[in-house]
């Protein structure tokens, strides 16, 4: 573990319940999370959000008991872009739903999947995407719904989603900032997976949102198998080319705060985030260890 002078900024831990979870319910996922050593648990309403107040106000409960932050994966079929006024309503819906029952039970970060090109001009889905968000943001601010909704960068060129993308919709909506997720990224480029490009993306972040978008991040990570089309499926870290090392160094160098959720398929997501935060601390401690070094030689001489 860091001692004082390494502070930890950065909370790793599950999307989803961890799979060796002994009882069911979120509440139970919340105090085993704690029981692995995690900090964090992003809930996975991915198929819809079906929960009471009564267990939101319990998650709400156990997360504060336990010391662990939360956020929530909106279902992933949200689309800002649908084609349709019945799929564009109920894409409305979900992403309200997990909006207010994630601010119930304690969560400020909503990550959702943001849509399609559909075989449209990039420039015309973004202002869709943006005006339909505008729309959502306007009405979580009237019912008093503190949480910051965060579009996902994606892993298929189809989808929109980009780095710039979510970045765009950060500048231009107040209330959103990116989730972003580095596998997608690597995946959707087939490159982005160099320490060198991993700070060229922190820098990219830190240029388009100001200190905040590296104060307030929110990122996913895993493995991820992936081909011309970018993304094919999430992979653990040991079989994937991800270079997860460099990129939490990067992250260090930088100072990046706020939370990692691990995707890597079950049954592999426990063991890679507790592999991800392990390795965050150990590089964690290097660094603080160099700086001492350097500060004492800056003083010998």
């Amino acid at each position: 573990m860091p001692d004082s002078t390494t502070p930890e900024l950065l909370r790793f831990g599950t999307v989803g319940s961890p799979s060796t979870t002994p009882q069911p319910g979120t509440p139970a996922a919340v105090a085993y999370s704690r029981l692995l050593g995690l900090d964090h648990l992003e809930i996975a309403w991915v198929q819809s959000v079906r929960v009471s107040d009564d267990t939101c106000a319990a998650i709400k409960a156990a997360a504060q008991e336990h010391q662990i932050t939360l956020s929530i994966h909106a279902p992933y079929y949200i689309n800002l872009n649908s084609q349709t006024p019945e799929l564009m309503h109920k894409s409305d819906e979900r992403l309200l739903a997990a909006a207010r029952k994630g601010f119930l039970a304690g969560a400020r970060d909503i990550v959702f999947h943001p849509g399609s090109y559909h075989d449209q001009p990039p420039e015309q889905v973004y202002e869709r995407v943006a005006q339909k968000l505008r729309e959502l943001r306007a009405i979580l601010d009237t019912e008093g719904v503190d949480v910051i909704l965060r579009p996902e960068t994606m892993g298929k060129p189809a989808m929109f989603g980009s780095l710039d993308e979510v970045l765009q919709l950060s500048r231009d909506i107040p209330g959103v900032l990116p989730c972003i997720d580095f596998a997608h990224l690597h995946a959707r480029t087939g490159q982005l997976n160099s320490y060198d490009e991993f700070m060229s993306i922190l820098d990219t972040v830190e240029a388009a949102l100001g200190e905040r978008g590296l104060r307030q991040f929110h990122a996913h990570l895993s493995g991820i198998a992936y081909g011309p089309r970018g993304e094919r499926h999430h992979l653990p870290l040991n079989e994937a080319d991800l270079r997860y090392r460099e990129l939490l160094q990067a992250l260090i160098d930088r100072g990046a705060q706020g939370t990692i959720g691990v995707e890597a398929p079950e049954p592999f997501h426990v063991a890679d985030a507790l592999t991800l935060q392990a390795t965050y601390r150990r590089l964690l401690q290097g660094s603080a260890a160099e700086d001492e070094n350097s500060v004492r030689n800056s003083e010998k001489a």
